[in-house]
């Protein structure tokens, strides 16, 4: 047995040897018949600078524009940008300038640079262009091609009509760069317009003791269409909302557990920029900004019947799809308690020093009181001098300008409605 062992280990190493030769003999040709051949033989390889440009075109990101007023910005501009932005890598936005809805719609209510800030701070858009046309021009449009790499324009399913009557993104159209997305059904700026000019009416008339038409509004109360004796035809919204909505607006990630939580509240009502810049700074504070937004009735009680003029979903949802905040609390309770610190590890509380009623920091019952005595409260100083009744009162200093206003829009807003059809998107 030892013998045929040894027999089978010399019969391997001859094969092995014989293998070795025969290689070494197939690689010798191989390399003889190159020099002979040339250099001409081997392939050229294409320069560096040649695969990196190739390798850019094949990884371009698809870029995709949508333009609008952001006139108020509400949930309902912010999901249409969420969309927006799902069709492609990068979103840029246009921003129409005042001027241009002065002409095609009436008088801004925010001006080109709050609604700038707006648009901005909206998780996600990449970019902005200011003063945006309203109309899509060939000119204009050759522009987003070339100058910002514009693969597709986006708007809404509902129509976008130019004064004369054609459509503002026919060129588009023809040229096979449009893409379309769904409207988010209960808002526009019209009808927080309209709740606005309702709340005016009612405070002439206090006719409503018992239910306010505004509180109606709020609470998307009947999908209806409500003229309060002036013929404006103001349509009643009827905000449906959902998990998934709210999923769709969330942030998935939580705090580390190292993570600096700084927390601030407020009603947030008619989401603006005063909103925007001091969410801001508080971000900057920490590593996870908390934002909780108080229930209606909180705020009703706080600041009157006809408070405030976005419902609770409403306004969670604006103060979700802003990019300094990183999670809420969906009618938050109107005391910071030691409780809610503990629970949520709160490092910090903060306050603007501008808002809607400051006269409860020299209340004995201050919400306050205990992150103050806990030496982790601080006041911060608001960049702009901006609130919700800096909106409203906004509203009523051109009280007629805004009425005829939505008097027209309605008007393309009711024939959107009576021949809607559904449209596959989210």
């Amino acid at each position: 047995m030892a013998m045929e062992a040894g027999s089978g280990s010399a019969g391997c190493s001859a094969r092995t040897l014989a293998a070795c030769v025969i290689g070494g003999i197939v690689l010798g040709a191989s390399v003889l018949a190159l020099h002979l051949s040339g250099p001409a033989a081997i392939p050229s390889l294409p320069p560096l600078d040649a695969v990196r440009r190739r390798f850019r075109r094949r990884r371009r990101p698809v870029r995709v524009y949508m333009d609008g007023c952001f006139d108020m910005m509400h949930y309902g501009h912010c999901n249409a940008l969420r969309q927006a932005r799902a069709l492609g890598d990068e979103l840029i936005v246009g921003v129409i300038s005042d001027e241009e809805i002065k002409a095609n719609k009436g008088p801004p209510v925010t001006p080109l640079h709050e609604r700038m800030i707006m648009a901005r701070a909206v998780k996600w858009v990449d970019d902005i262009i200011p003063d945006a046309p309203y109309a899509i021009t060939e000119e204009f449009m050759n522009k987003l091609f070339t100058e910002y790499n514009i693969d597709y324009i986006i708007h809404g399913d509902d129509p976008c009509l130019l004064p004369d009557g054609t459509d503002a993104y026919a060129l588009a159209k023809k040229a096979g760069r449009y893409k379309q997305i769904k409207r988010t059904e209960g808002v526009s700026t019209t009808d927080i317009v309209g709740r606005m000019l309702l709340c005016v009416r009612e405070r002439s008339s206090d006719a409503h003791n018992h239910s306010s038409l505004q509180r109606q509004f709020s609470s998307g109360h009947g999908q209806k269409v409500d003229d309060g004796g002036s013929g404006s035809g103001t349509r009643v919204s009827h905000f449906l909302p959902t998990s998934r909505r709210i999923v769709q607006f969330s942030n998935s990630r939580g705090p580390g557990p190292d993570s600096r939580i700084v927390y601030i509240d407020g009603a947030f009502d008619l989401f603006h920029a005063g909103h925007v810049e001091i969410l801001r700074l508080a971000r900057e504070l920490g590593d996870f900004l908390l934002v909780g937004i108080h229930t209606d009735q909180t705020i009703s009680s706080t600041r009157g019947r006809h408070r405030p003029i976005m419902n609770l979903h409403e306004r969670s949802l604006s103060v979700l799809a802003c990019r300094y905040v990183d999670e809420v609390i969906i009618g938050a309770p109107w005391d910071v308690s030691k409780d809610m610190i503990t629970t949520f590890n709160i490092s910090l509380v903060v306050h603007g020093t501008i808002a809607e009623n400051m006269d409860f920091m020299e209340d004995d019952s201050n919400p306050y009181a205990v992150p103050k005595a806990m030496g982790i409260y601080c006041r911060l100083e608001s960049p702009l001098d901006i609130t919700t009744s800096t909106i409203i009162r906004r509203i009523v200093a051109n009280h007629e300008a805004y009425q005829k206003r939505n008097e027209k829009k309605e008007a393309s807003e009711k024939k959107y409605y009576e021949s809607k059809s559904f449209v596959n998107g989210e």
